[in-house]
């Protein structure tokens, strides 16, 4: 019985392999691996919690649950923009925290074939962007694949936990 459990749990994995949530910030297109993804809402009131990261724009209530949601824009020191109707927020596990990512505008999930996905160029000064993980080619398209698990720091995932 545990085999197929297995079995089933690895089918699963490989279904979700390979395949992203694309959004947009400004003119570039990102995309969070699938497997982080638990849900995608509108914008919706935000109550802020003094004393977080200025990119933690406070916390919502989803359905009971209280989560804190990062301006992606803040995250990525771009100028920030009054949330509209094409704002969405990115309703994320990361490191067993949900969190919601407010980004300006959620495109599709994609697919994006192992052989179409590179490392990001080595700057001359060796400095990588730490929030890319990859770069995935789509036709004539980059999307800049990111790293969940480096959008929050390790003292800012404590820093959330106290606060809430």
């Amino acid at each position: 019985m545990s085999e197929l459990i297995k079995d089933a749990t690895e089918m699963e994995e490989d279904t979700q392999k390979g395949r992203y949530l694309t959004f947009t910030l400004e003119k570039e297109s990102y995309g969070i691996e699938i497997q982080y993804v638990t849900e995608i809402i509108g914008i919706q009131a935000i109550t802020q919690v003094p004393e977080l990261p200025n990119y933690v724009k406070g916390i919502i209530n989803l359905r009971g649950k209280i989560i804190p949601v990062m301006d992606i824009r803040l995250r990525f020191k771009k100028e920030p923009i009054p949330y509209n109707d094409r704002t969405c927020v990115i309703v994320v596990d990361i490191k067993n925290i949900s969190i919601g990512l407010i980004v300006d505008s959620v495109s599709e999930v994609l697919t994006i074939p192992e052989q179409e996905v590179v490392e990001p160029p080595k700057m001359n000064n060796g400095v990588q962007n730490r929030y890319i993980k990859n770069i995935g080619k789509v036709g004539n398209e980059v999307k800049l694949l990111l790293d969940c698990e480096k959008l929050l720091a390790d003292d800012d995932i404590e820093e959330i936990k106290e606060v809430l």
